[in-house]
């Protein structure tokens, strides 16, 4: 039994004029390089995306439910239920658009149990939604997911020195601004990382520090996440994985979490104007 809840909603500013990030929404060769594998696209009848990068993306899943030119809702079946996208392009001052989407069908405890893939949903938009901004931006792309693999990993390029990167990475007050939610970090092997902060929450340990280059944190089930940094022509090189989980339920929404924050990261590294997300 699906619990019914208030649709998920998500908000993103790109720096491109409506007509740009309508292109970029529904030509398949877009669709591909931002959000999909593969994908079908001839509206207003049809809008399809599968692959590798998708939720149950062995096949499309999708049908038009409608589609006016500013707004396109889609009847998406996932984890045995028929759920509702809608993303809404709106016109914003200085040339730039505002992305709306809306999800229904999400259970946050489905993200914390990993009990339906439904419970990706959140993440998984966030991510998409970033990826989106920054291709119509001209910048590079965060890794994203593949849900037919156990195997997390990646890496980014970030274009700032290695030292600030780090501190981004351990300095409470700088994570939380670039998550967008409190964290709370003890930065030393045996030290604490807490989302929520630690006034809300004792946090995971810490198992492993490299002062100025690499950190390992234990999540239980979820398993252990680790990320490295190197110099690269005064830039960071940022590899990540995570390791250590059940991998007949691979935690992908935790997975997708910590890709869509390493796309908050990067701008929030190389950007004055780095924030995408409206209130």
């Amino acid at each position: 039994m699906t619990t019914q809840t208030e649709p998920l909603v998500l908000q993103a500013r790109a720096k491109a004029g409506i007509d740009e990030v309508r292109q970029a929404l529904t030509d398949p060769k877009a669709l591909n390089l931002w959000l999909s594998e593969h994908s079908n696209v001839d509206l207003p009848g049809t809008f399809e995306f599968w692959g590798r990068s998708i939720p149950e993306g062995d096949a499309p899943h999708q049908r038009v439910v409608g589609y006016d030119g500013s707004t396109l809702t889609l009847a998406w079946t996932l984890g045995g239920e028929e759920t509702t996208t809608e993303i809404t392009l709106t016109p914003d001052a200085d040339d730039a658009t505002v992305i709306k989407l809306s999800q229904t069908h999400f259970d946050f405890a489905d993200a914390i149990s990993g009990a339906n893939i439904r419970g990706v949903l959140q993440t998984f938009w966030s991510l998409a939604l970033a990826n989106l901004v920054d291709h119509l931006e001209g910048r590079e792309l965060t890794t994203r997911p593949d849900f037919t693999s156990p195997v997390f990993e990646g890496e980014a390029l970030i274009d700032a020195p290695i030292e600030q990167v780090y501190s981004s990475l351990t300095e409470s007050e700088k994570a939380s601004a670039w998550f967008g939610y409190p964290v709370g970090i003890d930065a030393r092997k045996g030290g604490r990382f807490a989302m929520g902060g630690f006034d809300v929450n004792p946090g995971v340990e810490i198992i492993d520090l490299v002062e100025g280059r690499k950190m390992s944190t234990d999540w239980g089930p979820a398993g252990i996440s680790t990320w490295e940094l190197a110099e690269s022509d005064g830039k960071t090189r940022l590899t990540f994985v995570m390791s250590g989980f059940d991998e007949s339920n691979p935690p992908y929404g935790a997975w997708l979490g910590w890709l869509s924050g390493v796309a908050a990261l990067r701008r929030y590294s190389e950007l004055p104007d780095w924030s995408i997300w409206v209130a």
